[in-house]
């Protein structure tokens, strides 16, 4: 029997790298279905704009999710002015196009540290505040290039990679607490953060809003895997029954190996600029491939 749709409305949600992109939007999108909601981003002055923009009820709040001491003291700020914490959305992430070998160390530490390791920390902080209370719903957003491996973002693919293994796992740590887990999977998406990407043939690039939208469908339905767009989960099952040689060659006739490496790196610099040196205004959404 189909579960009952959860209502959203009242539930206090917290999102990591709302201030713009598709942390904006699902932000909007929550806050559309009645939800308070909590917008934090690493520019504090975006994430007080996107709140006074959803209207009453909702906080903009400066967090540095890769200081996991802030991250704790973002989510305690949350509680005390919202409630106790429903739904947290680690979205916050960059993401460099480079090639491994002359990736810098800084650029590897950067990503692991904000896609990954922020994620880790943000899922154990909500486990603890929802396991007690036997409800809560943890949504982490991957990535296509974290099922997926795509040439000149390794380090990118890495941390996703990782993402959803971590998804995965808590998902089996959790049954039977009430707590659920959604990782969210999206192609590129039409953001800054994609700036420059190539077309693949089959895929087309999904807008912020149509991430929203599915992240909003599966709190509603808890569902667990959550592909953006959906016919990308064609691609993603045939990758698991073909041979290596013949995924690979539907890869190169997709042209997907090529995404990254025919990347516009004049159309890309501004962002990677603004992501290599981790300055505030930098976008930190976690929304490619």
């Amino acid at each position: 029997m189909a579960k009952e749709p959860r209502t959203l409305t009242g539930k206090v949600v917290a999102i990591t790298g709302g201030g713009r992109g598709i942390g904006l939007a699902i932000a909007r999108a929550l806050a559309r279905e009645g939800a308070r909601v909590a917008v934090g981003d690493l520019d504090r002055e975006s994430a007080e704009q996107a709140a006074d923009a959803l209207g009453e009820g909702a906080l903009g709040l400066g967090v540095d999710v890769t200081d996991h001491a802030a991250l704790i003291a973002f989510l305690d700020e949350v509680e005390r002015r919202l409630g106790p914490l429903d739904v947290l959305v680690n979205n916050a992430g960059i993401m460099a196009v480079t090639p491994l070998v002359e990736e810098s160390a800084d650029s590897i530490a950067r990503q692991l540290d904000l896609d990954l390791r922020a994620v880790i920390h943000g899922t154990q902080e909500a486990m603890r505040r929802m396991v007690p209370r036997g409800t809560g719903h943890i949504v982490n957003m991957a990535s296509l290039a974290g099922r997926i491996g795509v040439p000149d973002m390794a380090t990118y693919c890495a941390a996703k990679y990782g993402v959803v293994g971590l998804s995965e796992a808590v998902r089996l740590e959790l049954r039977g607490s009430g707590v659920d887990v959604t990782v969210v999977m999206p192609y590129f998406a039409r953001t800054e953060l994609a700036a420059g990407m190539a077309d693949a043939r089959g895929l087309r690039f999904v807008s912020p809003e149509e991430v929203a939208a599915e992240v909003v469908s599966a709190l509603r339905q808890q569902r667990f895997d959550v592909i953006v767009p959906r016919s990308a989960a064609r691609l993603l099952w045939l990758g698991g029954v073909l041979p290596r040689r013949a995924r690979e060659g539907v890869r190169r006739a997709l042209k997907a190996d090529e995404v990254a490496l025919q990347a516009d790196r004049s159309a890309r610099a501004a962002y990677e600029a603004r992501a290599a040196a981790s300055a505030p205004g930098a976008d930190r959404e976690g929304s490619a491939v």
